[in-house]
């Protein structure tokens, strides 16, 4: 199903007020994305490029840049989250759920909510069955939650044009790659309707550091270039912002503390609420 098919055009300023409760003005949840990068296979992403070109295997640097941040650097950002008392969203691969098990349940034990982010850290347009890998998935994260996911993020945001579809027939209720607005917003499906929950390209580290080679620093400043904007935005009805980080990129020692600065502003506003994507779908079911 083709987007226009799926998504009908809303400008954000015909819509009915959206009230988020206790008064708060907007909404920001935190995404931290833990993903397995198989060493046998090419790199989803390089920080080296190997002198003699092509694509290695084994390509050691580029898996140990990664690996760095399921050791070291998700505990740097945990300590954040920790300090400021914010529960995350954990974006996990399927297969990451066991492999990185300490900080499942690292995760589990602080009731951070776990969202479906493919079986295996591969676009899932080269999935050999889609509708096999979220089953995977799902039982991945449900064997070691208790709990099964409501909340799917596509590697790289990538989807089929049949996504959405199978999404809604294995029990999930929101998807995140839909990068197309401040609101939630409901997409159709050839069953019953999917939401999708406001995600961010651009308060993105991947998109921020790996691709434009931007200093640490612009994490912050972005972040709160952002966040200032949003919020004035929502006097006329509630946002949501989403803040996306991964621990081999903003985990990195070096980049670690431009997170902590982005986070301790947001936190200072009382009128802001931290929530997570389940939280922001249930509480946009009630205001439809």
């Amino acid at each position: 199903m083709e987007p226009k098919q799926r998504i009908e055009y809303s400008a954000i300023t015909d819509r009915p007020r959206l009230s988020l409760p206790d008064g708060k003005r907007m909404a920001v949840w935190v995404i931290v994305n833990i993903e397995e990068w198989d060493i046998n296979s090419p790199m989803p992403r390089t920080v080296l490029t190997p002198p003699a070109g092509g694509a290695p295997s084994p390509d050691i640097p580029n898996w140990a840049w990664h690996e760095y941040g399921n050791r070291v650097g998700f505990w740097r950002l945990l300590k954040t989250l920790d300090r400021l008392s914010i529960r995350a969203v954990l974006a996990i691969n399927g297969t990451a759920v066991g492999s990185y098990a300490p900080i499942s349940q690292a995760a589990l034990d602080r009731d951070w909510e776990f969202m479906g982010h493919g079986y295996t850290q591969r676009n899932m347009q080269k999935v050999e069955n889609e509708h096999e890998d979220i089953r995977k998935t799902t039982r991945a994260i449900e064997d070691f939650t208790g709990k099964r996911p409501r909340g799917w993020l596509g590697p790289g945001l990538t989807e089929t044009w049949e996504t959405p579809d199978l999404l809604v027939e294995e029990g999930y209720d929101y998807v995140c790659d839909w990068v197309l607005d401040d609101q939630p917003v409901v997409l159709k499906t050839r069953t019953a309707p999917i939401v999708n929950v406001p995600y961010t390209q651009e308060c993105n580290d991947v998109a921020m550091m790996l691709i434009q080679h931007h200093p640490a620093s612009e994490y912050a400043q972005r972040a709160i270039d952002q966040f200032e904007q949003i919020y004035e935005d929502a006097e006329d009805g509630a946002r949501v912002m989403a803040l996306v980080v991964h621990p081999y990129i903003m985990g990195a020692p070096h980049r670690a503390p431009y997170f902590r600065k982005a986070l301790e502003h947001i936190a200072a506003r009382e009128d802001v609420c931290f929530m997570t994507g389940e939280e922001i779908f249930d509480w946009y079911q009630q205001q439809r």
